[in-house]
């Protein structure tokens, strides 16, 4: 996006953390295309200064860090408020999936790493965002699930449970924090993601025919739903998980 051709600024502020690429980045791109600022987080330092140049260094922030740092938490919602003065919306992306196999050989070290990024992380940068700013000013908040969290997700299946966590954390939010702050969750399928490669490389025309819409997902395809839950056109929607899967759900019982 061209200097010249970015919109006013919104006034809005959000947070995006796992945004140095991929969904993450799809959806800060999303939002700075309305006019909002944005903080974004990742683990690599490099990456994310090239996320924030692409993105406009008068719009975006890039904090590194890992997400279930508590440090890093404390340090990307105070560069929002330093930075910007207000975090109107959090996006909680980050995520891991270090292993692929049978739960029944799962190690239990490896689940507790997977729970504690992926769910334990984004309670925490919730519980500051309310306290910094969206306890007093409202605001929404959106969780990153997946279609793993609901439904039976063979071979990942530590990142199917604790992505089933991440939907219940946006009940619990949502009934907390209403009627102030709007929670809501995505739950999206197989997108075209560093991320996700594992799950399409080499194959991808093969994937992709499984969907009814005859395509895997695109990063923007998740930024329009982000984008959307935290718009003033969502304004009567909280404690939902909005599935994004370009029909694969219809597949079921079909055979």
């Amino acid at each position: 996006m061209t200097a010249q051709a970015r919109p006013e600024l919104s006034g809005k502020v959000a947070l995006v953390t796992g945004a140095s690429r991929g969904i993450g980045y799809g959806i800060a791109e999303a939002l700075v295309a309305r006019g909002d600022r944005v903080v974004i987080t990742g683990r690599g330092e490099e990456a994310l200064k090239e996320a924030v140049e692409r993105l406009g260094a008068d719009r975006a922030i890039g904090v590194p860090g890992k997400a279930h740092d508590e440090v890093h938490q404390a340090a990307a919602v105070e560069a929002a408020m330093d930075g910007f003065g207000r975090l109107d919306f959090l996006i909680n992306n980050a995520g891991t999936n270090p292993v692929f196999g049978p739960i029944a050989d799962l190690d239990l070290g490896v689940a507790r790493k997977v729970f504690e990024t992926n769910v334990v992380s984004a309670l925490g940068f919730a519980q500051r965002s309310w306290h910094a700013w969206q306890k007093d000013h409202g605001g929404a908040i959106v969780n990153i699930a997946s279609i793993a969290g609901v439904s039976a997700s063979p071979f990942i299946g530590a990142y199917g449970m604790s992505k089933a966590a991440m939907v219940n954390l946006t009940l619990q939010l949502a009934h907390e924090f209403a009627p102030l702050v709007r929670v809501n969750s995505i739950a999206p399928a197989v997108v075209k993601t560093k991320f996700a490669q594992a799950l399409y490389e080499g194959r991808e025309a093969e994937a992709a025919a499984s969907y009814p819409l005859g395509r895997l997902g695109e990063p923007s395809d998740i930024g329009g739903a982000a984008a959307f839950l935290t718009s003033s056109q969502s304004e009567w929607i909280t404690g939902q998980t909005l599935v994004v899967d370009g029909g694969i759900f219809l597949n079921a019982g079909v055979g």
